[in-house]
């Protein structure tokens, strides 16, 4: 590895440096390859969810949020995180409950609009002809077009910053019967064909490149062609 990157600052000759195999450490090897940034939020990829809310139709907003994700797996608990200045805020403060829809690729459009556009001047499930369901254990409607959709009741407000934290217990999922897997009753989430945000772009996901536990599976599964670089 180290080798490699000595050819690749050799070819690339920054700041004229002149590169010695002798003296070059992982140290020197960073120092040339990588930049200092400012701190900043670049964690990605990230879930692009549509946050639902409301407790009547009159109340009903979306928002578009990816500062989301799992707390604690038992008891189920998850985070939304959300400005103060949005319209959703204060609904979602007021009812103590929330949706997270996942999305998917025929969701794209909505996602990001819902995301621009503000509840006060839309009714946003309107707007994108998406189709809000009473909620079974919340006062918040689901997405009925989401492949799934994640009843959350709050449990504490944690003031942040530029962001309030609103940490929640997972109550009720809702999944559609369509990508459920007959054989073995699982929900095949790759079928959703689900969206991920990154830096400001939307993405299909991949293709699979292993799964939970694949590296701890029989050796011979494990052990990487010859020639490559462990």
């Amino acid at each position: 590895m180290t080798f490699y990157l000595v050819r690749l600052l050799k070819m690339e000759n920054r700041d004229n440096c002149k590169v010695s195999n002798q003296s070059l450490n992982i140290e020197d090897v960073s120092r040339a390859s990588h930049v200092s940034w400012k701190p900043g939020t670049l964690i990605y990829p990230l879930p692009a969810v549509m946050i639902s809310c409301g407790s009547t139709p009159e109340e009903y907003n979306l928002l578009t949020i990816s500062w989301v994700g799992t707390i604690c797996t038992n008891p189920p608990m998850c985070y939304i995180s959300v400005r103060p200045g949005r319209h959703s805020y204060e609904i979602i403060k007021r009812n103590m409950g929330f949706v997270i829809n996942l999305t998917n690729e025929n969701m794209a459009y909505a996602t990001d609009w819902c995301g621009i556009k503000s509840g006060k001047d839309f009714d946003k499930f309107e707007e994108m002809k998406l189709t809000p369901v009473k909620g079974e254990m919340v006062k918040a409607p689901i997405i009925f077009e989401s492949p799934l959709c994640i009843e959350c009741r709050v449990k504490e407000i944690i003031p942040l910053g530029s962001h309030d934290m609103f940490i929640a217990d997972v109550i009720n999922i809702q999944a559609d019967k369509k990508y459920f897997e007959p054989d073995t009753d699982t929900f095949d989430l790759a079928k959703a064909k689900l969206i991920a945000y990154s830096h400001g772009h939307y993405y299909k996901l991949g293709e699979e490149i292993g799964k939970f536990g694949w590296t701890v599976k029989k050796e011979s599964l494990l052990k990487p062609p010859k020639g490559e670089l462990s």
